[in-house]
């Protein structure tokens, strides 16, 4: 008589595989088993750990143009303010240099040939005109506003010639000023930039320059 047969041995469950299963020193190394939450979370975990919880990034102050602490905002320009920009004195090599180099025409930069013209000598380019307003204007406002680009001139008028030798006066008028619909955050402010030949008694002589354009300036934070 043949014997029954044994049932086979029920299988044994395999053990449950951790996040390391193929790295067997896991289950072996007290250590890391104890250290739990580095090895869940890494280095960014140990760096979450040390933040304070709502920390907010510091508001930095509001920035001139040179990149000082600025002191002007939107809110300072009101209609009507005048700045007075100082004054500057024509530099000869530097009014036929900047011609030279940006518009070499002949009666910014031949003085023989300027002489014998109409013009009676050398006369400066209009742009070097402007370039010495627009610096003007950097020193004096630009320079202490919480000031942003500019949308562009409106108007750009050279009134009479200049010439090296002559003292300039510089002035900035506020004409209008409203707060930008296209970016938020900011103001523009309508302005007129004058400038003027002086006598010998330093008193306003001849108006030389007039430019009307708009800038962009930051509201007063609060």
């Amino acid at each position: 008589m043949t014997a029954a047969p044994q049932p086979a041995a029920a299988p044994q469950p395999a053990a449950a595989a951790g996040p390391n299963a193929a790295d067997g020193s896991e289950a072996t190394n007290g250590s890391e088993a104890t250290n739990g939450a580095t090895s869940a979370n890494g280095a960014a975990g140990a760096t979450e750990a040390t933040e304070p919880t709502g920390a907010t990034p510091a508001t930095q102050p509001a920035r001139s143009g040179t990149g000082a602490p600025a002191e002007l905002f939107f809110e300072d320009l009101t209609p009507g303010r005048t700045f007075d920009l100082g004054e500057v004195r024509v530099d000869g090599a530097e009014m036929v240099a900047f011609a030279r180099r940006f518009d070499p025409q002949w009666y910014h930069v031949d003085a023989e040939r300027a002489a014998a013209s109409h013009h009676g000598g050398l006369i400066a380019s209009g742009f070097y005109t402007v370039s010495l307003f627009m610096r003007a204007y950097v020193d004096h406002v630009l320079a202490r506003a919480a000031a942003d680009a500019s949308p562009g001139l409106e108007e750009l008028r050279w009134l009479a010639p200049v010439r090296a030798g002559d003292r300039l006066a510089a002035r900035l008028d506020v004409m209008g000023a409203r707060p930008s619909a296209a970016r938020p955050g900011l103001g523009t402010v309508s302005l007129t930039g004058t400038m003027f030949r002086l006598g010998p008694d330093g008193q306003p002589a001849q108006e030389v320059l007039r430019t009307r354009f708009r800038g962009w300036f930051t509201l007063r934070p609060g």
